[in-house]
């Protein structure tokens, strides 16, 4: 559960926050030969049902309206499956609202920094259902050109959004320390062309794990 930090408009993250590994996919069916004789195939409902079941899994662009559909298609299946299996049921759906409430956290305090909404690895369980394991939301970390002042608001927003969650990971921590660099470094820039002294601003943060 991170929040990776997107300096220019390439949203390129920071090195590690998006190293989290994406699930994996069923591999598709392969192409039938070609012939002079065509053979009639008939398929079971059975069969469609796993079709169709693949598919859902195999598209990317419908994961919400996927995990819905196969969470309650799992929920007549449940007798099936085993205790352990059950077990890694419940501890997947807890994963899955950890993760979206912590990802909704970061989201919310972003506000207009944040670079899209968040995005999720899923997990598929013994159930068919695909859960959330991890996710990210991007933000835009970059200072405000010729404007400390701004520069140091902005860092600011970075810093409780990045500390957002109840429980921050690491790359969180790690983003609300470069945070806190660059408004000590606005800071510094501000009170040079004041003709004054660099105020320590940001000195008091608790970013340690």
């Amino acid at each position: 559960m991170d929040f990776a930090a997107v300096a220019s408009a390439k949203l390129t993250p920071i090195a590690g926050v998006t190293a989290s590994v994406a699930p994996a996919r069923t591999a598709g069916s392969g192409s039938a030969g070609s012939g002079t004789v065509q053979d009639s195939v008939e398929i079971s409902q059975e069969g469609q049902a796993a079709s169709q079941s693949a598919e859902q899994v195999q598209d990317p662009e419908k994961q919400d309206g996927t995990q819905e559909k196969a969470t309650q298609a799992a929920g007549t299946n449940s007798q099936d499956l085993s205790k352990e299996q059950k077990d890694e049921v419940d501890k997947l759906k807890a994963r899955d609202t950890a993760v979206k409430a912590h990802e909704a956290a970061h989201l919310a305090a972003a506000g207009g920094l944040a670079q899209g909404g968040p995005s999720f690895t899923y997990q598929q369980g013994p159930d068919g259902a695909k859960y959330a394991i991890g996710g990210e939301v991007s933000i835009d970390t970059s200072p405000v050109k010729g404007d400390p002042e701004a520069t140091m608001a902005k860092a600011q927003r970075i810093i409780a959004a990045a500390l957002a969650p109840a429980d921050p990971s690491p790359q969180d921590r790690t983003v609300a320390a470069m945070a806190t660099a660059m408004e000590m470094q606005a800071a510094s820039e501000l009170a040079k062309s004041k003709g004054g002294q660099p105020s320590q601003v940001g000195s008091q943060l608790d970013i340690s794990a």
